[in-house]
């Protein structure tokens, strides 16, 4: 792998993520009704610390739960080539609850896609949000994150790799060049 450029460092992606707490408390006028959902793997810790932040700004806890959204790409089986949804686990219902689903990188949007299907399957939430850390452009869906840590710009040949302490024992966003794939 080919480390382009170090896009966060711990300090940048805690601040980060500090902001985008802040502004999911701006734009929930009732934390009591607000859930957040991890997409696996990234998004799950990043969900907690987003709690964690609320707790310790607002003395409110927010409940966190998780999403498995495996990804199946063209380059692994032909067979599968959409996210399939795995495994939803919800600490509460979601019924008339707002969702934000939180994940490490936005690329096409159909993780995005994936994950809201498998929270509407499990109720009508009054509304739902996405969180991303990162957000590096190229949509093939018409699906956008409420909340950005940092918006990157990136070439189609370009990859994000995004490492948490919780799974990689070191936090961190690097941008890698050419056909270097991260290990997320």
């Amino acid at each position: 792998m080919c480390v382009k450029a170090m896009l966060l460092d711990d300090k940048a992606m805690q601040r980060a993520l500090t902001r985008i707490a802040h502004e999911i408390i701006e734009q929930c006028a009732d934390l009591s009704s607000l859930v957040l959902v991890g997409i696996r793997r990234r998004g799950v810790p990043l969900a907690a610390r987003l709690s964690e932040v609320i707790l310790r700004a607002e003395g409110v806890s927010v409940p966190v739960g998780k999403v498995d959204v495996t990804l199946y790409r063209d380059d692994l089986s032909p067979l599968y080539d959409q996210p399939r949804v795995g495994s939803l686990s919800l600490p509460v219902s979601v019924e008339g609850k707002t969702v934000v689903l939180v994940d490490d990188v936005i690329f096409t949007g159909r993780t995005a896609r994936a994950a809201m299907e498998a929270v509407m399957d499990h109720g009508r939430p009054a509304a739902i949000r996405l969180a991303e850390l990162i957000d590096r452009g190229h949509r093939e869906l018409p699906i956008r994150a409420d909340f950005v840590g940092k918006n990157v710009p990136t070439s189609l040949r370009e990859h994000i790799a995004v490492s948490v302490t919780e799974v990689d024992g070191v936090n961190g966003v690097a941008l890698l060049d050419g056909d270097a794939r991260p290990e997320n």
